[in-house]
């Protein structure tokens, strides 16, 4: 499911643009979680463990300004969609730094913010209804592609890596590795640089020779007779998300 940050110190801001964004939801039959954060130092500690699609970001805030919180959201996702509201329209240069989506002045008008929500509704690629059903021993468990990190396969079971840390390890396979995760491969985020491993995309912090390090500390090895065709299927995913 898409997932949307809204932060704004404000309280009567937050539940104003909560209540638009709700409209706009049942308006065209959309389907979000929406979480809310008073304070950027709430979202930067959710960030830590949970992805959210959309940002919509006040810039002026205590200790920590929206402009800054953009920039920690870009270091973990290059993907997501940031929408700055203000008052002040003199940040907009030092906003497009993180390139934002839309910038837009409070108070906030419905039509410009339903606008910008349909733009980050059409660039989001959220991997709507891939989802990999795995037995578990205590029977089956649905999980969906964007929050899975990594999986290893490892004596004929699969150990799946969430993003926000747990583990899910399956039974023992029917089939091989390779079968098991092609319904995950058709996420484009999603590639099996190794004959034992699959990985998220977005979720890399750097590819080396020897294999990939995850953002939250994991490390996924590459083949060696398979990095040249890696590497380029990893340039071509970073590349074709910066262009959207």
């Amino acid at each position: 499911m898409l997932r949307i940050a809204i932060c704004d110190d404000q309280a009567r801001e937050l539940d104003i643009i909560t209540e638009y964004i709700k409209e706009y939801l049942n308006a065209h039959s959309e389907e979000a979680e929406i979480q809310e954060f008073s304070h950027p130092d709430h979202l930067l500690t959710a960030i830590e463990t949970e992805s959210f699609h959309i940002y919509i970001l006040d810039i002026v805030m205590p200790m920590v300004s929206g402009l800054e919180l953009g920039q920690s959201i870009r270091r973990i996702s290059r993907e997501a969609q940031i929408v700055y509201i203000t008052t002040e329209p003199g940040y907009a240069l030092d906003a497009y730094a993180v390139n934002p989506l839309h910038y837009l002045i409070k108070p906030v008008e419905k039509p410009a913010l339903f606008s910008a929500l349909e733009l980050a509704f059409s660039k989001v690629d959220y991997g709507r209804g891939i989802t990999v059903t795995v037995k578990i021993k205590e029977g089956l468990r649905t999980l969906p592609a964007d929050q899975i990190a990594c999986c290893e396969y490892k004596n004929h079971t699969v150990r799946y890596t969430l993003i926000n840390g747990e583990q899910v390890e399956t039974t023992t396979l029917a089939c091989g590795f390779a079968e098991h995760i092609t319904p995950l491969l058709r996420d484009a985020r999603f590639l099996s640089p190794h004959v034992s491993f699959a990985l998220n995309m977005s979720r890399v912090e750097k590819l080396t020779r020897e294999g990939f390090y995850l953002r939250d500390g994991g490390f996924v090895p590459v083949s060696a007779r398979q990095y040249a065709a890696v590497r380029n299927a990893y340039l071509n995913y970073r590349l074709c998300r910066e262009e959207k």
